[in-house]
């Protein structure tokens, strides 16, 4: 049963990666605000994050507040890619975006991976940038509920004492 639920799971993820490449990339930006609304980021304001919209955006794709208040802004990066992987210098440049906007929380986030020069670069900078690659992606939002759903269907079978009393 349990390899059964993690096939299944295997499948949804890897479907629901598939969807967000076909996907235009506005819409990319938008599921990518929504998966993060959805782990809680900003409270329940419509206003707490927003996708951008926009070409020449200067390395900022959209923003989510870190809580209700808007206490601190977390700027997102969103690239739709279906094979290369994320690179240093793509990290390089958000941080660099994340100093044009007087920021120090980044959130980077790809359909594809990520090379291990850009993990350790990112580690390594005093900025705070997630790095959040296409498989966290899909898992964040199977475990959000973003772009999936529970569909609970089993039987759950229990003893029927009246079948053991002999009286």
């Amino acid at each position: 049963m349990l390899e059964i639920q993690r096939d299944a799971h295997l499948l949804l993820a890897d479907e629901l990666l598939q969807r967000l490449k076909a996907m235009s990339w506005q819409g990319f930006e938008r599921a990518v605000v929504q998966v993060l609304l959805g782990m809680g980021y900003g409270g329940s304001r419509k206003e707490a994050g927003q996708a951008l919209q926009r070409a020449g955006d200067e390395g900022i794709d959209g923003f989510i507040n870190e809580d209700r208040l808007g206490l601190d802004v977390i700027y997102v990066q969103a690239k739709k890619w279906a094979d290369a992987s994320v690179g240093r210098p793509e990290i390089q440049k958000f941080v660099g975006a994340l100093a044009g906007k007087q920021a120090s929380k980044g959130i980077f986030i790809t359909t594809s991976r990520y090379t291990d020069d850009a993990r350790d670069y990112a580690q390594r900078l005093r900025e705070r940038v997630i790095l959040i690659d296409g498989s966290r992606l899909a898992e964040l939002m199977i475990e959000f509920n973003v772009g999936a759903f529970s569909a609970v269907a089993f039987e759950l079978k229990k003893i029927n004492l009246d079948f053991f009393n002999e009286s």
